[in-house]
């Protein structure tokens, strides 16, 4: 074939890319994001690398004539050994179908391995790529110090190195599809973000009252601390009620703007909570410079053969967060960096060069916290980024940093004299022993306005509807986002006009929710969210802290699997502290915490020995690494506006705007209730995998959905 032959695409409108102009163009942009982290040789040679099975009378045939599939990733991988570049290697072999598990050198054809691959290619099983070499030379590329010395770090930058071939990929052949011919652009500059917050906060000096005053000095700290500090790994211990969020939020923009970061990511335990965040930066840097990012958005790159004008668009976004402000989870966060899905891993060199704000940090799961420290302090020592352990209560995460990463500072970045932590002191708190489902309920009834925060959604449904008259409500992740939204504006109506309102809810309302209650009940839990919940108690400072008690109390059954240990935890801090709000109180907490089960509970998945154990086995810790361990799935119910959305849905459209929509009108459910649900008819599965409530008599306006459906009929139980 001539030179000109050697296609790597063909468009719609019957426009030719040929493979070296896609190659060339890819290894730039892999070069370029590399780069950020001193790896612009290794990006570069992935780039070049990773089509050279086009280059094959077989992938041409299936270019032009839709012939069947072709392995065009292996011959890449196989240059990439030959030349001792084992990182390039690996991500050029899974740049389509996902990192594979490594294996051993004599895996044979059928193993599904890295190393089948490579033995199968070398046995004489790839048809011949070799006019590549008449086109283009691959460089030599320094692989770094660290990651070769070092097997999990060797694992965790061929990841990085992954997401830079995966994100070039897509993006180049994106723009040749489409004919785009530059890069997505339309954000305002870091230095345009730090004004427009400077603009927002003016107003706030000279502060009104004693309790603003020391608001804004713990903020005037963290912009003083952004400016000052170079980038490294800090904690930020702000009581509730501190300002914590616009405070950690002006130390990320101050600190890209000085140190040349990128962008600030700020990462939020639950998804429940994740959009009151979301909008409160939106309000204040604009909608076009703020990502919002949770399980609700979601594509699959690698299911496709190549990138097409409107998967381009719809995934950009949400798969780059090539954007100055990224909100998201602790689940999105961090199963993308132990995935190996080109669509979860395509973001992540974007986290070098970036600040990482963690907040509410004292909730990262204790089964995985081992390995999400460890991939932290990663981002920190080898890929430019800070990192801040935002929290009111802040974990004893010290010894686990120290041993992954001894030079790191973890400095305080707003140290607090105990005189200045107890102006923040806003309630009594109170232990009322076991109360029953019908005994709490006759105590809230007494109560024109109060909170009660309970462990399960089954409670929650039941105390409700034990209580009688007017002016209660019921709170829960059943609901959809934007019911529990209404209900919320409707609760802080009340409390601000003095009306009945008392309120059920599970835990969702104890972190990042804005409601102050005069009196809160709290089942016994984990230290950190009975101190949580107390926030959503005389939040404003209004009462005397004796007048605005926390009732907490140990309620019916057994508690959630899930919560025993931080429910052990925190009755072992109840009986030893007569000041559980103390901060001696809440390190004693998170030092139980951290050592009651020993070590092992802090890895149950055992991620990291895997990786120390087996030649970097991506496919098999991506299996494992679960940090929620039982997945949910989706059901939207056509409600309100969500009933124009469905439909839009049910006729095919789709695109992220679509599906960020209908996340407002989406219940996530364990598989096991979704397949009660489908058993009953009460559920549809649409075209796309998307499921629909069928019937609506399953959904309560009161409490949500019903999981309990049989005989065609929701019970409500």
């Amino acid at each position: 074939m001539s030179k000109s032959t050697w296609l790597a695409h063909v468009s719609e409108d019957g426009r030719q890319q040929t493979v070296l102009e896609h190659l060339q163009g890819t290894a730039r942009r892999s070069a370029s994001h590399a780069g950020n982290f001193g790896a612009e040789e290794q990006g570069e040679l992935a780039g070049r690398a990773h089509d050279l099975g086009k280059y094959t009378a077989a992938f041409q045939r299936r270019l032009l004539d839709q012939g069947p599939k072709v392995d065009h990733s292996t011959a890449g991988a196989v240059e990439c050994m030959k030349r001792g570049q084992p990182f390039a290697a690996f991500a050029v072999a899974g740049h389509h179908g996902g990192l594979p598990d490594g294996g051993g050198r004599g895996d044979g054809p059928g193993a599904g391995t890295f190393w089948s691959r490579i033995n199968r290619a070398m046995a004489g099983g790839l048809e011949d790529y070799g006019a590549w070499q008449s086109e283009l030379s691959l460089p030599d590329a320094a692989r770094p110090e660290y990651a070769v010395r070092d097997k999990l770090e060797g694992m965790f930058f061929t990841r990085m190195l992954f997401s830079c071939l995966v994100d070039a990929d897509y993006t180049d052949t994106g723009q040749f599809m489409n004919g785009s011919g530059r890069d997505a652009a339309g954000t305002d500059s870091i230095d345009e973000l730090w004004a427009r917050l400077q603009a927002h906060i003016a107003g706030w000096f000279p502060p009104k009252g004693a309790l603003n005053a020391r608001r804004c000095a713990i903020l005037e700290t963290c912009i003083r601390e952004g400016k000052r500090r170079a980038p490294d790994l800090y904690t930020l211990t702000v009581p509730t009620g501190g300002g914590k969020t616009v405070s950690s939020l002006a130390f990320g923009l101050v600190q890209a703007k000085e140190w040349g970061l990128k962008r600030v990511v700020y990462v939020v335990p639950y998804t429940s909570i994740i959009e009151q965040t979301a909008q409160t930066f939106r309000e204040i840097l604009g909608d076009d410079n703020v990502l919002e990012h949770h399980s609700g958005i979601s594509f699959d790159l690698e299911a496709d053969e190549a990138s097409t004008p409107q998967t381009e668009r719809f995934t950009r976004a949400s798969e780059t967060w090539d954007v100055p402000v990224v909100v998201t989870t602790a689940v999105q966060f961090f199963e993308s960096l132990f995935s190996n899905r080109p669509s979860q891993a395509r973001k992540l060199h974007n986290l070098a060069k970036s600040v990482l704000i963690f907040d509410e940090a004292q909730m990262l799961p204790l089964p995985c916290l081992r390995p999400c420290v460890w991939a932290i302090t990663q981002l920190v020592r080898h890929y430019g980024a800070c990192a801040v352990l935002c929290t009111a209560t802040q974990p004893a995460l010290d010894p686990i940093v120290r041993s992954f990463a001894p030079e790191l500072s973890q400095e305080e970045l707003c140290p607090m004299a105990d005189a200045d932590w107890e102006a923040f002191r806003r309630v009594t708190f109170r232990r009322a022993g076991r109360l029953d489902r019908d005994a709490l309920a006759a105590q809230l009834q007494a109560h024109t306005q109060v909170l009660c925060i309970v462990n399960t959604r089954k409670a929650a449904r039941e105390v409700f509807n034990r209580l009688e008259g007017e002016g209660n409500f019921h709170l829960s992740t059943l609901m959809y986002p934007a019911h529990r939204r209404a209900v919320l504006n409707e609760v802080r109506r009340r409390l601000r006009e003095g009306q009945t309102c008392r309120v059920v809810s599970t835990s969702l309302i104890e972190a990042g929710v804005d409601v102050d209650f005069p009196a809160l009940y709290r089942e016994e839990a984990g230290l950190d969210s009975m101190l949580q919940a107390a926030g959503r108690c005389n939040r404003e400072g209004r009462r005397a802290p004796e007048e605005s008690v926390v009732v907490l109390f140990q309620g019916e059954g057994r508690p959630p699997r899930l919560f025993e240990t931080a429910i052990d935890a925190g009755r072992m801090v109840l009986d030893r502290f007569a000041d559980i709000a103390s901060r001696e109180a809440v390190r004693s907490y998170f030092e139980i915490l951290r050592d009651l089960k020993g070590r092992d509970a802090q890895d149950i998945y055992g991620i990291l020995p895997l990786m120390e154990s087996e030649f970097f086995p991506f496919r098999t810790v991506a299996e494992r690494f679960h940090l929620i361990d039982s997945p949910t799935v989706t059901v939207y119910i056509p409600e309100g506006e969500g009933v124009g959305l469905v439909e839009r849905l049910r006729g095919g459209e789709g695109g992220r705007n679509l599906y960020r929509s209908l996340g407002q009108y989406g219940v996530s459910v364990y598989e096991s209730d979704l397949q009660a649900l489908d058993r009953a008819g009460a559920v549809r599965r649409l075209e796309d995998g998307s499921y629909v409530l069928a019937k609506l008599e399953a959904y309560s306006r009161d409490t949500g959905l019903a999981l309990d459906v049989s005989g065609g009929e929701a019970q409500f139980i």
